[in-house]
Parts: C-alpha cells; structure tokens; sequence
C-alpha cells in the first residue's frame, strides 16, 4: 500500500469518528506528508525521514505545536499499522524523534488583577477594541470566538458561539446586563452595531 492511499484510508475513518474540529486540524500535516512521500511504500518510511519532515514542518512553530504534530503522525501510523494488522514497528517510536519532539513542560500563566483588566478597558481608543475586551473579560471568551460574533448570533444577553474550541457544535455565553462600576453596558443593540465589524478585522489562524 503506498502512503497516498493510507492517507485516503485514514481519512474517511476520521470523517466517521472524529470531529470536525479534529479532522480539519489533521489536514494540513497530512497534505504536506503526502507531497512529501505520497508515491512511497507506507512500510517504507524511515525513522529519520519522518524526523526531518516533522522538522522541516514545526522548526518555528512552539514546542507544544511541535508536540501536536508528532503526535499526529504517530496516531496516523499506530492507526494504519493496527488497521492492516502490518508487520512493523512505528518509526515514530523512535527514541530520536520521542526526545525531539517530548511533551514541553507546563508554564504557569499570570492572571491580571481585575483593576488591570479595568483600566486596559477604560484606556481603549476605539469602540470595538473595548467591545472585544468587554466580552473576553465579562464573559469569558476566548479572542477567536469573540472574532467570529455575528448580529445573528446575538439572541436577548445570550451569544451563540459557533465551532467553539471545546469542539462541539456550538456553545451559549451570557452577557452581564450592567457591567461593573458603571464603566460600559453590554447589550444586544449594542453588538448589533459593532458586531459585523469582528469578521472585517478577524485574521484567519495559519496552519500549525
């Protein structure tokens, strides 16, 4: 069996078991791995051919996405090589690429004082950055979810958040009616107003 049609195996068992979200963070690896050595027998594929893809696709990317796409590899032949009941070790089980690419250790995130978070919001000069520090710091969303708000989106104090990161289909936020200390108030007519502006400035989120 050649890779390209490993690759096409793999896929249709992700589009049945996997989500979306999942799927579509395959995607861009998996293309990349087949330009590379999409002609090529699966069970060929070395150790230190897969070492120098991986660093060639991940060399400035973060160590966890790093991480991520070793990981993915691995999956994909553990997946294959159980599947076809191969006779094969997994080259991603070398210990070169397991130390390349090991699980970076966790770093602990400062969390701001809320009278910082106050004051970034008071000193914001335009409206939408404000509206969109309002809604990550009054409820609680990440960037790219405020980024994809639309007017349709908006029902009462109620955000629906489409594709959240969580994978599910979609999510529910709330919107405080009055924010504290009197320093904004969040409502419907007001994304409605500033809400279509999100998707001018949304920037798409480059492949890992």
């Amino acid at each position: 069996m050649i890779l390209k049609e490993a690759i096409t195996l793999f896929s249709y068992h992700q589009r049945s078991n996997l989500k979306t979200r999942t799927v579509r963070s395959y995607r861009p690896l998996l293309k990349r791995f087949q330009a590379e050595f999409g002609e090529r027998s699966f069970d060929s594929i070395g150790s230190d051919e897969i070492f120098q893809f991986l660093e060639t696709v991940t060399g400035e990317r973060t160590k966890s996405t790093r991480r991520l796409r070793y990981a993915q590899l691995k999956a994909f032949f553990n997946f294959l090589i159980d599947k076809c009941n191969l006779n094969m070790k997994n080259p991603c089980d070398a210990p070169l690429l397991s130390k390349a690419f090991k699980t970076p250790k966790p770093v602990s995130r400062r969390i701001l004082d809320r009278e910082i978070v106050e004051e970034m919001i008071y000193n914001t000069q335009t409206p939408r950055d404000r509206l969109i520090l309002e809604l990550q710091a009054r409820c609680g969303l990440r960037i790219g979810e405020a980024l994809k708000i639309k007017v349709s989106d908006v029902v009462d104090r109620k955000l629906i958040l489409k594709e959240p990161k969580s994978g599910k289909e979609s999510e529910v936020a709330f919107m405080p009616e009055q924010i504290p200390n009197g320093s904004m108030t969040i409502s419907s007519r007001r994304i409605s107003r500033l809400g279509t502006v999100f998707s001018q400035f949304a920037i798409p989120r480059p492949d890992h």
